[in-house]
């Protein structure tokens, strides 16, 4: 008797891209930033890398934002955040508009998220952990979403992705429309919408880890897209095109590293931002970014 359990297999398929590191905007003023990305939204400065005055890497999870000081640029479309508790979140907003009275930022609560833009202008959309849509995490960067614009070719966008990075992508829709999904990673995605308009690229991007690094490098080559040999860990490129005619679909850089990257893996440090030294209990300090596992 065959006493095999049936699953779907598919369900738990990466692809290649095997982790999206950390996203990259620039800021012009860094005590500003720190007043959103830290105490706004209650991430964590990182500890051991870029102490200086001049760069912030800021941890969510397993993820990171990585924020020079430069004139802002801004993403084509949304950052999307789990964060432990939505209430916490938004009275951390309410004490920092003072500070931030005279930038961009500014948050409203829509239904089960909070929609937050940064000083600057980039938006965030913030979400409770929901085991059922974004697993097990607590604290996390689980989706880019991308405004391609109303004639976006959401399929061949898919396909780029597939077709030259080996990513596992697919099409679905939702109660705002289709969309182009790509998975970067576990219970990561970017996806692409056909709404909005896409913003003339400014310099920003993404960090994407490869497990196998070579052959898309070779195919990116083949198509003229590479735009940027680092080192032997990482390759750039900007464009994503049709496969088929090389037509540019959308822009934005990727930073590609291989899994032999030295930072590929680090664990990165996660304050719990209700703690402070007036109700502290040692052993509090760190946050778990994941949910215990029901036995």
């Amino acid at each position: 008797m065959d006493n095999r359990k049936s699953f779907d297999r598919t369900l738990d398929d990466v692809g290649n891209i095997v982790e999206l590191g950390h996203v990259n905007l620039t800021v012009p003023d860094q005590a500003l930033a720190t007043i959103f990305y830290v105490l706004g939204l209650g991430l964590t400065r990182d500890p051991y890398m870029m102490p200086g005055l001049d760069l912030m890497w800021v941890n969510v999870g397993r993820a990171q934002f990585h924020l020079p000081t430069r004139a802002p640029t801004i993403m084509s479309g949304v950052i999307g955040l789990v964060v432990p508790d939505l209430d916490a979140a938004e009275r951390r907003f309410c004490a920092v508009r003072g500070p931030l009275a005279s930038t961009q930022f500014g948050y409203l609560r829509r239904g089960d998220c909070i929609e937050a833009t940064c000083p600057w202008g980039n938006r965030l959309r913030l979400h409770a952990p929901d085991p059922a849509r974004f697993g097990a995490i607590t604290l996390d960067m689980p989706y880019l979403e991308f405004e391609a614009g109303p004639h976006a070719r959401l399929a061949a966008i898919r396909d780029f992705y597939v077709e030259i990075l080996g990513a596992v992508g697919g099409m679905d829709q939702d109660a705002r429309g289709d969309f182009a999904w790509v998975a970067a990673g576990p219970g990561r995605r970017l996806i692409f919408r056909g709404s909005g308009q896409q913003r003339p690229f400014d310099g920003h991007h993404l960090q994407i880890t490869l497990a196998d690094f070579s052959h898309p490098y070779r195919k990116l080559a083949a198509l003229g897209l590479v735009t940027r040999d680092a080192d032997p860990h990482e390759y750039r490129f900007q464009d994503v095109v049709d496969p088929s005619s090389r037509a540019v679909l959308f822009t934005v850089e990727h930073e590609v590293r291989s899994m032999r990257h030295p930072l590929f893996g680090r664990a990165l440090v996660n304050r719990d931002p209700d703690q402070t030294n007036r109700n502290y209990a040692p052993g509090y300090e760190s946050w778990r970014w994941a949910l215990r596992p029901e036995s």
